[in-house]
């Protein structure tokens, strides 16, 4: 099952996020206020952000974030994936696919273009991606962080 994040998932949310940007599905950790700042977000019922969890058999098995942005080159709503997490007693029996089919299906009439980044060392997630349908881009990811 698939379905919104809850007020109740608080911690096992927190603990997911942390797992996640502590493997080596990322470049690098982030703090523990980022999470909660994000968890915040969502819970307030922001338009921008959602976390979706994915439970199986009764027990939270993961979660995957999305982010809506509008984008020029897609002619409208784009949807970022931002994070796709599996708890490893739960990996391999498609949940991460399926979350893929849930976004696609949700917002099928919403958006034109699904979105993500990947480590270049994450060839599970790659292979995952590539199989749902998902291209390689050319582009060179650039940022800067404004520190407020």
């Amino acid at each position: 099952m698939i379905r919104e994040l809850r007020e109740q998932d608080k911690e096992q949310f927190i603990s997911m996020v942390d797992a996640f940007y502590h493997s080596e599905a990322v470049l690098h950790s982030i703090p523990k206020e980022y999470i909660l700042n994000t968890f915040n977000e969502v819970i307030s019922g922001s338009p921008y952000a959602k976390v979706y969890i994915f439970e199986e058999q009764g027990e939270i098995a993961g979660y995957g974030q999305i982010s809506l942005t509008y984008s020029n080159e897609a002619g409208g709503m784009a949807v970022w994936i931002e994070e796709l997490y599996i708890l490893e007693k739960f990996r391999g029996l498609g949940l991460g696919s399926s979350f893929l089919n849930f976004i696609k299906e949700k917002y099928a009439s919403k958006a034109k273009r699904l979105r993500l980044e990947i480590c270049e060392s994450n060839k599970a997630a790659e292979k995952l991606y590539l199989r749902k349908g998902f291209t390689s881009l050319d582009y060179k990811q650039m940022l800067y962080d404004i520190n407020l």
